[in-house]
């Protein structure tokens, strides 16, 4: 029988921290793993009651979203879809109703998973974590989060507290996701692009991020740099459309081959420029 733990506060978590219990929010992930396998624990240590991991604001440090935010929250908060459209599209795509009323991003970040629907909407975003454990608080970018499969920076005495996006957001924001179906399917290829317009049809401080095609989520920083070296054009699409092929490094597992995510990653930014080309420009 495992002993549970439901603190109010990051003070009260702490001690139970020094228990090494498995963290847990909504529980969409462990609860499956577990009636699967029948694996148990010892402790478990329920994250939802935190106050501190609470609340979508905007503040002086950006777009502040508590750790335990759900994803329902979070597409329909009017801050996120003001700031960061891209990552309440990402929200919109995670599992169903009931996926997105208990999943938090605190746990997508967390779980690690290289095809997290929100995790390359995060790194397009430039997002920073707050990390809370008993040496204090620290903030990292988000981009150096992610070690290896599955692995993070995350100390076992550590929680996720607040995800902060910078402001102001990028003008430009796209994300798409490639899946089975358009609901409760874990994603072939994630992908999000950020920028903003450089005048013209140019783009300048793009981000093109990804998941489901290398063990971490991962920006595509060659490709960043060819999108931004000239106009765009249907000839700069087909080419940045070659390079993601070139650059990228998925592999074939049960839900897709590493030829089609290569493929599909390629023409979903190629569309996506297409798209920004016919775009009025302000």
């Amino acid at each position: 029988m495992s002993v549970g733990y439901s603190p109010k506060t990051l003070a009260e978590a702490q001690e139970a921290l020094g228990k090494r219990p498995v963290k847990v929010a909504g529980a969409t992930d462990l609860l499956v793993i577990d009636h699967a396998t029948g694996r148990e624990h010892a402790a478990v240590l329920n994250v939802l009651g935190i106050a501190e991991l609470q609340g979508i604001q905007v503040d002086d440090s950006g777009l502040n979203m508590g750790a335990a935010s759900t994803f329902t929250q979070i597409r329909r908060s009017a801050g996120v879809v003001r700031h960061a459209p891209l990552l309440a599209s990402a929200a919109a795509t995670i599992g169903a109703a009931q996926i997105q009323n208990r999943a938090t991003i605190g746990g997508n970040i967390a779980n690690a998973s290289p095809a997290g629907d929100s995790l390359p909407a995060l790194l397009a975003l430039n997002a920073r974590i707050v990390i809370a454990g008993p040496r204090g608080r620290r903030v990292v970018p988000y981009d150096s989060f992610h070690t290896g499969y599955r692995t993070t920076l995350l100390e076992v005495d550590e929680l996720i507290a607040r995800v902060i996006v910078p402001l102001p957001s990028p003008t430009v924001q796209i994300f798409r996701k490639v899946g089975t179906r358009a609901a409760q399917a874990i994603s072939k290829v994630v992908v999000a692009i950020s920028g903003n317009r450089a005048g013209g049809s140019g783009l300048k401080d793009v981000r093109v991020a990804m998941g489901s095609i290398a063990a971490v989520p991962t920006r595509l920083l060659e490709v960043e740099a060819l999108i931004q070296s000239e106009p765009l054009s249907a000839g700069l699409a087909d080419r940045a459309a070659a390079l993601v092929e070139k650059v990228i490094t998925p592999i074939d597992d049960i839900r897709s081959t590493a030829e089609y995510r290569r493929h599909v990653a390629g023409q979903v930014v190629r569309r996506a420029l297409l798209v920004l080309l016919e775009a009025p420009t302000e």
